[in-house]
């Protein structure tokens, strides 16, 4: 499973697309930083990017990748390799290829001029959301053959994840804005991994206070340690459970 994993990192490198990728962030990165001599300013901006660039960028390239490598992994499935290994290996190298990127581009200047406990959770949110997206393309692109209805998938998740669901959301809040929600509404937000790691950024940016009850009672749950375990785990899980559902559809399917 390693060597594969290796075959893929070293296949993507050649990628310009993520040498791009990691050069689109490290500008706006660097450029966010020397416009504002506020660094909170600054990761509040790098935030707002994070949270569109990579999730889109996840799901878009990983999707592609899986369709363009379809006959070298048909090549592989002919090979005594388990299925399931080969599906990871690939996730594993696709994925962090993505967070490597990520690491050069957003990761680097953030620790070189917001350095701290914000910036760290702004790295390992932006990290999470990677594998996240990776494994929603992987599972997108394993139940469908057809490749534009695979990358039509996932960019409607994408889409979905991005605006429909906080739409949605608000529009919850103002049926019911009568009752008490504040529970409801943390409830629904684990359902949402961009939601979950814009909520865990923020609650170490203090801007909760900004937000009303609303943002005491995020403030309450998310801003303890036990909080914050609890949604790196749940992080986890939104990477976990659509690769799993991949690998076990990916081991019945006639290639």
């Amino acid at each position: 499973m390693l060597k594969i994993a290796k075959y893929t990192v070293y296949d993507i490198a050649r990628n310009k697309i993520i040498l791009s990728y990691a050069i689109f962030l490290l500008v706006i990165s660097l450029s966010l930083f020397m416009l504002d001599n506020d660094p909170s300013r600054s990761l509040s901006s790098l935030m707002s990017v994070m949270l569109i660039v990579i999730p889109l960028v996840g799901i878009i390239f990983s999707t592609i990748f899986i369709y363009n490598n379809s006959e070298f992994i048909e090549l592989l499935v002919a090979q005594p390799v388990k299925r399931s290994y080969i599906l990871l290996a690939d996730y594993l190298g696709v994925a962090g290829s993505l967070s490597l990127a990520y690491l050069i581009g957003m990761a680097l200047p953030v620790t070189i001029y917001a350095p701290g406990t914000t910036g760290l959770y702004l790295i390992v949110t932006g990290i999470a959301l990677t594998f996240i997206f990776t494994s929603i393309a992987f599972f997108c692109a394993v139940i469908s053959r057809d490749k534009a209805r695979g990358i039509g998938m996932a960019l409607l998740l994408w889409f979905f994840f991005s605006v429909v669901y906080d739409g949605l959301l608000m529009g919850f809040l103002f049926l019911f804005n009568d009752y008490p929600l504040e529970k409801p509404v943390l409830f629904f937000t684990m359902f949402n991994p961009i939601d979950l790691a814009r909520i865990t950024v923020m609650m170490k940016m203090d801007i909760a206070a900004l937000m009303g009850y609303t943002g005491a009672v995020y403030r309450d749950f998310f801003g303890t340690s036990i909080g914050m375990v609890f949604t790196l785990i749940l992080l986890a899980i939104w990477a976990v459970i659509p690769l799993i559902i991949a690998v076990q559809i990916f081991r019945k399917k006639d290639l």
